[in-house]
């Protein structure tokens, strides 16, 4: 299992959300860069990083934070936000960003995740599964749709899509724990796929938990930047290692 760490960008700041409220934006870090290279030095390998504005407004914005750290560090960054034409998937995947995350436009226009799969292969895009009481929620996660999380995942698999971030809103930013329940369904019904689990992590329990139902990654926000979590165990217990 892979621990990304996670960043996430509002006026070009590192901030932290409660439940996706963008109104509860407050900053975690003074410099984006430097907290990727602490990330890195710890033993991460990827990175999780949102365009917070971008996913408000539907378009691209705070790019020049992540290619930067796309070209500074070693580190396989994962981006969504916004992203909603096949230009921007091709700027960011040629400038260092590893895998774009579709989440609104998977919604309005399956379509183009279709033709983002055939167009840039299946390990440069994910599709985000945000989910609030079991339903999917886009437009950064204002507007609840009537699609089930797991009819969306299966729809965007028989699309071509392999790699999938499950967030349950209403935990995000709760350090409440993950929904295991929701990612134990998600998992018994996509058993080929590759499963991200998002959303509520506090404690080494949590990974743990997590990895016990054969998740292949998990995000970590607010834990990491509170100490709730501390970053080492996490690595430790994705890689089956025991660190106390």
């Amino acid at each position: 299992m892979i621990i990304l760490p996670a960043i996430d960008i509002k006026g070009g700041t590192c901030v932290r959300l409660y439940q996706g409220d963008l109104d509860t934006a407050h900053k975690v870090a003074d410099n984006a860069l430097d907290t990727a290279r602490r990330f890195e030095a710890a033993g991460c390998k990827w990175l999780h990083m949102v365009d917070l504005d971008g996913a408000l407004q539907g378009m691209a914005l705070n790019s020049g934070i992540f290619l930067e750290i796309g070209k500074r560090t070693n580190l396989r960054i994962e981006l969504g936000g916004g992203i909603r034409t096949a230009d921007q998937i091709r700027h960011y995947l040629n400038n260092g960003i590893r895998r774009v995350v579709l989440g609104s436009i998977a919604i309005e226009d399956p379509n183009f995740v279709r033709r983002a799969i055939n167009n840039f292969g299946p390990e440069s895009i994910a599709v985000g599964i945000d989910a609030k009481d079991g339903y999917v929620c886009g437009d950064a996660w204002t507007s609840k749709s009537d699609i089930d999380y797991i009819e969306m995942a299966e729809k965007m698999a028989e699309l071509g899509v392999h790699t999938f971030i499950y967030t349950d809103i209403s935990r995000d930013g709760t350090l409440t724990g993950p929904d295991l329940d929701g990612l134990k369904r998600l998992r018994e019904a996509m058993p080929e796929s590759e499963l991200i689990a998002s959303g509520g992590v506090h404690t080494k329990e949590d990974i743990r938990a997590i990895k016990d139902l054969g998740i292949d990654g998990v995000i970590c926000g607010k834990a990491l930047y509170e100490g709730t979590l501390d970053l080492e165990d996490a690595l430790a217990i994705a890689k089956g290692e025991t660190h106390e």
